[in-house]
């Protein structure tokens, strides 16, 4: 009975002493769950807080964009406002007529420019192209070529090679007198062009002397000489005078380099005429 009770005892011993180990054990493998769970959620908290910095350095870089626009567009909108502004406070019957100046004469600037520029040719090429014509196919032939080049020179040749079986002399006073021709047809329309050079300012003076009398009929109505009182009609002087020298230097601009297109195809013209009646001299002696 006691050897029985010694060996209850020695089991319970057992028993109680195994429980805590298997605790033990157990608890580290649970410590484990529970960091790795810790760790899982530390990055899902880490990678929502980059994904909000991503999305407001996204925001606050569409707010940068927009605000660096908007003081563009208004700076826009404030010197367009601007302008009308000053157009209406010249008075808008004298600032018509100078802004009409403006848009005619630019116009004929423009239509000038782009025909000089169509009627430039190479003088060189040309010449060229002419003698080796006269040299392998006559007098047609360089005919030919003048036909299909565009320019006042290749014009003013044709003119002399219509005349060549009629001398020399003849061929040279075809290419004077058509290059007088040419010559007006480059300067068609730089006396519209300086009329409104000369008129733009001429009406932005007349605003002035205008203005000046308005002033002074206001001065006379109030019987007193203030600053409020003259303002109006010196400040209407100085804005009409100012946007008449405006348009006139524009248009000024364009004309002297119009001048100076002409005067450049003009000499092209003759120096190329010159050597034409060299190389139409050369070809007859040698036939």
């Amino acid at each position: 009975m006691k050897k029985l009770l010694t060996v209850f005892a020695l089991c319970g011993f057992l028993i109680a002493g195994l429980t805590p180990t298997a605790h033990a054990q157990d608890d580290p493998a649970m410590d484990d769950t529970t960091a790795t769970m810790d760790e899982a959620d530390a990055m899902e908290s880490e990678t929502d807080s980059a994904a909000a910095a991503n999305e407001m350095m996204e925001e606050n870089t569409a707010t940068d964009v927009i605000d660096e626009a908007a003081p563009a567009e208004a700076e826009d909108k404030e010197f367009t406002q601007q302008i009308k502004d000053t157009f209406i406070d010249g008075g808008p019957f004298f600032m018509s007529f100078v802004l009409i100046c403006l848009i005619l004469g630019l116009a004929l600037c423009i239509e000038r420019i782009i025909y000089l520029n169509m009627a430039t040719t190479n003088k060189t090429k040309l010449l060229k192209n002419v003698e080796d014509a006269l040299s392998s196919g006559g007098v047609e032939a360089a005919k030919d070529v003048c036909r299909n080049t565009r320019g006042p020179i290749a014009s003013i040749f044709y003119q002399g090679l219509e005349r060549y079986d009629e001398g020399i002399e003849m061929v040279e006073k075809s290419v004077v007198s058509y290059g007088g021709v040419q010559m007006g047809l480059l300067e068609k329309g730089l006396s519209w062009i300086s009329l409104f050079i000369a008129l733009a300012p001429m009406l932005g003076f007349m605003g002035t002397v205008i203005g000046m009398i308005d002033a002074f009929d206001a001065i006379e109505a109030e019987n007193n000489i203030s600053p409020g009182v003259v303002a109006g009609g010196i400040k209407v002087a100085l804005i009409t005078t100012v946007s008449g020298l405006i348009v006139a230097i524009i248009l000024q601009i364009f004309y002297n380099y119009i001048v100076s297109k002409v005067d450049g195809i003009v000499n092209d013209m003759e120096d190329a005429s010159i050597t034409l009646v060299d190389i139409l001299l050369r070809h007859k002696t040698s036939h």
